[in-house]
């Protein structure tokens, strides 16, 4: 029990009272929105980010950051972005000087994380930074300190945590409702037919285990409510040609204290979205377990864990905005996600040494 309690403390995983987004916990309704500024105007900022802030409560989109300058006019037209708010890689740092914005959302590549979200953080911005938080343990570090020196809030794009059937898994593993939890499996991945080039570099944080990895290693955690004590991978690709520096798919497997193992897997060939936890008397399933389109679940007694109806990513956005607002923890700090990537080292470590058993 204490290795739970001490879990759910150091992880800021609110499970009793609070496990509810921060918009059911509160009815302050702020007189100006926070402002958000997205840097990097890919895929997920572009088809679901900037979409989901259309829908928030409590922030919206008031700035961009990036380094095309054809897509300006674009989101321009589109959301009504001043010309003051829009800014390069280069002077992003002005950003300090702006009022209109408060948070700065970082969405580029995993292995620019860490040098933009500390010069986010040294704007005097709060920062939201999208997972993998970045490519080391060390790197995470780097930006939970300059956060802290700054006097920011810190979320890592964690959407899963704020969804409802998440926090109930959550929630289960305190409660342990169908008696204690004997293994789980966490799965996640996707058949890439095309696949954005940058995840094909390791300099980048490329690869399976990072980019759907972390779902599958934060939901092993989660759903025990336990920390690891060991892990053991392997890694492969089908398609070397392609895969040439980073990994297609990732087997492994992670022992938690009381007997408990995890089975993960993750891939870029293969469709996996799978958590099952198996119980001493009973079980329980999220199929899928981080689709965009809505989570949705099972119990052996019956229990129907319907899709929550929400746009998951403004649902995490508002809850981030309003520990903001009202100057409380968020709900993913930085802390959640050095974890993950902490284990995603040793992940690593183990596959490149025939799948050796590695102590975390």
């Amino acid at each position: 029990m204490e290795n739970r309690r001490s879990f759910i403390k150091k992880s800021g995983l609110f499970l009793s009272a609070s496990i509810l987004p921060f918009s059911s916990n509160f009815s302050i309704f702020p007189q100006k929105k926070l402002g958000v500024a997205l840097v990097g105007l890919g895929y997920y900022s572009t088809d679901l980010l900037a979409p989901a802030l259309q829908l928030t409560d409590y922030c919206e989109l008031r700035g961009i950051v990036t380094g095309s300058p054809e897509k300006i006019p674009v989101w321009q037209r589109k959301y009504g972005i001043k010309d003051s708010n829009i800014y390069d890689y280069e002077n992003m740092h002005e950003i300090a000087n702006n009022d209109d914005i408060d948070v700065i959302y970082i969405v580029v590549p995993t292995g620019l994380h860490a040098k933009y979200a500390i010069q986010a953080a040294n704007t005097g911005k709060h920062v939201w930074c999208e997972k993998p938080m970045a490519r080391t343990a060390k790197e995470c570090q780097q930006i939970i300190d300059a956060c802290n020196k700054n006097k920011m809030k810190l979320s890592i794009g964690y959407r899963m945590q704020h969804e409802k059937n998440t926090q109930q898994i959550m929630k289960w593993a305190q409660t342990q409702p169908y008696g204690p939890i004997k293994n789980a499996i966490s799965e996640a991945g996707y058949n890439g037919g095309t696949i954005n080039p940058w995840k094909l570099k390791k300099e980048m944080g490329g690869g399976a285990i990072y980019d759907m990895g972390v779902y599958t290693i934060n939901a092993a955690r989660y759903s025990t409510g336990l920390e690891p004590l060991a892990v053991s991978a392997t890694q492969s690709t089908r398609r070397p040609q392609i895969f040439d520096e980073v990994d297609e798919t990732t087997r492994f497997k992670m022992e938690f204290p009381n007997g408990i193992v995890v089975d993960g897997k993750t891939s870029f060939g293969e469709n996996l979205n799978n958590l099952e936890v198996n119980c001493k008397n009973g079980w329980y399933y999220l199929r899928p377990m981080q689709a965009y389109s809505g989570v949705q679940g099972k119990t052996s007694d019956g229990k129907i864990l319907s899709p929550m109806g929400k746009n998951q990513q403004a649902v995490q956005m508002d809850d981030d905005a309003l520990a903001i607002i009202n100057d409380q923890n968020v709900m993913v700090p930085g802390e959640e996600g050095l974890k993950d990537i902490a284990i995603v080292e040793k992940i690593k470590e183990s596959a490149a040494n025939g799948g050796k058993r590695i102590l975390m």
